[in-house]
């Protein structure tokens, strides 16, 4: 990055975050951009197969469209940027070569673990398949994505805000993927320089949603700790 920005640490962006849905009309500087995508493909995902893809609407007509996709929210044309989460079902079936060989090249995998791992990536996706559940597993990794990019965003200074009502079909006509039966929509987000501010509107107390070890009991050091 060549703009100057003092990154907030993790826990200080998670907690600084908030939805926001006006923006300023100013641009995101384009390595800005680059370093928020480039965090965002970071997130881990199912095999390392990358099942998700992110594409950053920045054209007046691309924004107008999601905008008219969301059935006429604001934030989608006042941000610079929003940011479309695509889920791909079939990606495991592709060729998968150059993320074998860059994990051999990184060292973090040798040609036994590979040879072992790709096979077995190919017979767990063929059983889901089977069982429907192709486009479940990668809009689970394409929503991991976007969790970074809500983080990465705060930590930058960026605003953001997820969006989940919008209509599939005509999201698609605007990304160009209309005809794409095994490519699917997870997530809008708008990306952009806030024209509000939100206060943190609470959260539950901490064991009505964290539990220890069985759903429903609520959290709570040991008495030992």
């Amino acid at each position: 990055m060549t703009t100057q920005i003092q990154p907030l640490s993790v826990p200080s962006a998670i907690r600084a975050r908030r939805s926001i849905r006006h923006y300023d009309s100013a641009p995101l500087p384009e390595d800005v951009l680059e370093e928020l995508l480039s965090l965002t493909v970071e997130a881990p995902s199912s095999w390392n197969v990358q099942a998700r893809s992110v594409v950053a609407v920045t054209g007046e007509a691309g924004r107008q469209g999601l905008s008219r996709a969301t059935g006429g929210q604001p934030h989608p044309t006042e941000a610079p940027v929003t940011l479309v989460f695509v889920a791909d079902s079939r990606a495991w079936s592709g060729d998968l070569d150059d993320i074998w060989s860059r994990g051999q090249e990184s060292g973090a995998w040798n040609a036994q673990f590979v040879a072992g791992f790709s096979q077995a990536s190919l017979e767990f996706h063929k059983d889901l398949e089977q069982r429907g559940l192709l486009r479940e597993y990668a809009v689970k990794d394409a929503m991991i994505a976007a969790t970074y990019a809500m983080l990465s965003a705060a930590s930058l200074g960026l605003a953001s805000s997820p969006m989940n009502g919008w209509d599939e079909a005509e999201v698609k006509k605007v990304l160009g993927i209309a005809d794409r039966d095994e490519l699917h929509i997870a997530l809008l987000l708008p990306v952009g320089y806030p024209a509000e501010t939100r206060l943190h509107p609470g959260r539950r107390p901490l064991p009505r949603h964290a539990f220890r070890d069985r759903h429903g009991y609520g959290y709570a050091r040991p008495a030992s700790a």
